[in-house]
């Protein structure tokens, strides 16, 4: 049984809802991965500026999205797809970890701007006021954890994406299948 057009995650597989909500955000995170890898090697260049130029704001949005994606999974929390024993468990630890990094990652950017005494608007709307005045503290919280966590996030992401073929080619299991919405084999 496939669930590909229902809303709700089944044992079967993920709805709608939570696929739109994971394919979304792969894309938009592929976006911020390769601006970050830009600026480190390709600063000031037309292509850098292109991608940098949205970094702040598809941080907020994926915030935003990571948010509404958690309230999500805790609606559907006994109907999705889980392996049992030890595979099961780094699995869950495994995503617990990335949404983990998906939320502090920006939290970490926006306590960096408040620290710098920056104020921050998504898409025109202010989020909070120029302070005008620096908090030392926060700056360094932020500009010490945001870079590094980034790169850790891009490490356990490239894992998950490693695991997800493992799961579809050397174990040839459903994982895969539960998000894309295909017709389990069995």
């Amino acid at each position: 049984m496939s669930n590909a057009n229902t809303i709700w995650d089944s044992r079967n597989g993920y709805g709608v809802v939570s696929r739109s909500f994971h394919w979304l955000m792969a894309l938009l995170f592929l976006w911020q991965f390769m601006s970050a890898i830009l600026h480190l090697f390709a600063r000031g260049s037309a292509v850098f500026t292109f991608f940098w130029s949205a970094h702040q704001q598809l941080g907020f949005a994926l915030l935003v999205l990571v948010l509404l994606r958690g309230v999500w999974g805790l609606l559907n929390a006994g109907r999705r797809p889980h392996k049992d024993g030890l595979m099961g468990k780094a699995a869950m630890l495994g995503h617990l970890g990335i949404y983990a990094l998906m939320f502090a990652i920006p939290v970490l950017a926006l306590i960096r701007a408040y620290g710098r005494g920056r104020g921050f608007s998504f898409l025109g709307m202010p989020i909070f006021d120029a302070a005008g005045v620096q908090n030392e503290t926060l700056n360094s919280i932020g500009s010490a954890l945001h870079g590094p966590l980034g790169w850790a996030l891009l490490a356990v992401v490239v894992c998950h994406v490693f695991m997800a073929l493992v799961h579809h080619f050397a174990l040839r299991d459903d994982t895969l299948r539960h998000m894309t919405g295909h017709k389990s084999k069995g």
